[in-house]
Parts: C-alpha cells; sequence; structure tokens
C-alpha cells in the first residue's frame, strides 16, 4: 500500500485555530505581513486570503473582517463588499489559472461544514473537468499540484496587474 503524507494538515485537525485560541482569520487580518499570511487583498470591511487547506489549488476565501459567525449579522457595506471582492477573486483566478467553472459558498455553522464556524467566510474554489480523483474518495486526501507559496505569488502577479491601485 502507498501512502500520501499530509503532515501539514496535523495543526488544522487539532487546533482549528492560530494556535493560541486566537481566530486565524483574526489573527491574519492583524498581521502585516500579507505575503506570510497569503493574504491577496485587504478591503475596507473584506479581505481574499488562499486557503491553507484547499479543496483545489488557488482556492480563495472571502472573509469579513468582523469576527462574525453568520451571514445575517453582516451590514449592508459588508455584503457588498463580499460580494464585489468575490467577483475581484474570480477575475483573477480566471486569468491566473483558467479554470472552467467555480464552485463560491458559505458553510455556515460547524454541522455545515465550517471548518471555522466562529467567523464566516466565502469559498471560491476553481474547478477543471476530472480535478477530482480517486485520492479524495479513497483516501479522503486532496493531491494539489502547486505550493501555497507558488499560487500566492502567481495571484499576487495577476492581482497586481488586473488591479493596480488595490
Amino acid at each position: 500500500m502507498d501512502h500520501l503524507w499530509t503532515p501539514w494538515r496535523m495543526t488544522y485537525l487539532t487546533q482549528g485555530s492560530a494556535g493560541d485560541g486566537e481566530c486565524v482569520f483574526c489573527a491574519k487580518l492583524k498581521s502585516t505581513d500579507d505575503a506570510a499570511n497569503h493574504i491577496l487583498y485587504r478591503g475596507e470591511t473584506c479581505f481574499i486570503t488562499l486557503n491553507l487547506f484547499p479543496y483545489n489549488n488557488g482556492h480563495l476565501m472571502v472573509v469579513p473582517n468582523r469576527h462574525i459567525a453568520a451571514l445575517e449579522e453582516l451590514d449592508a457595506a459588508e455584503i457588498s463588499e463580499l460580494m464585489q471582492a468575490t467577483q475581484l477573486a474570480l477575475r483573477v483566478l480566471k486569468t491566473a489559472f483558467n479554470p472552467q467553472g467555480f464552485n463560491i459558498g458559505i458553510n455556515q455553522g460547524q454541522v455545515a461544514g465550517a471548518g471555522i464556524a466562529a467567523h464566516l467566510h466565502q469559498h471560491v474554489v476553481p474547478r477543471w473537468g476530472g480535478d477530482t480523483n480517486f485520492a479524495s474518495v479513497i483516501s479522503e486526501t486532496r493531491v494539489i499540484p502547486e505550493w501555497i507559496d507558488q499560487t500566492y505569488a502567481r495571484l499576487h502577479t495577476v492581482w497586481a496587474d488586473l488591479f493596480p491601485q488595490a
């Protein structure tokens, strides 16, 4: 039997936080090192970051700056920017990866699949025909073809080209 090792996932599986009990999204937002935190965009009310445990290469998350758990808690400005930032994410991903489609969604609450249920976030996942394979089904493991830092560098470059003022 072959083994596919994913030791970087242990922190996620055992902690689900920044390590000190602080929300990972709030910790990212407080930091000024966007490259280390894989933050592509900081808006007035939301930011965009790469998912450290992606479903697919280029998996982004649009996250409200405010630490809230439910979509209905967002005010009008936050709702508006959440969707505008999602549009920006789609444009960047289309340019960088040329996906054939996207999954866009929110898992609200732990029973709905939210890994970080206390801080609302919207997933933007690029998709290609045949991008699912046996590893996800049989071993509950995702095969991601590019290191996250390489994905960040690619997306950061495209972002700067498409939105130089952002």
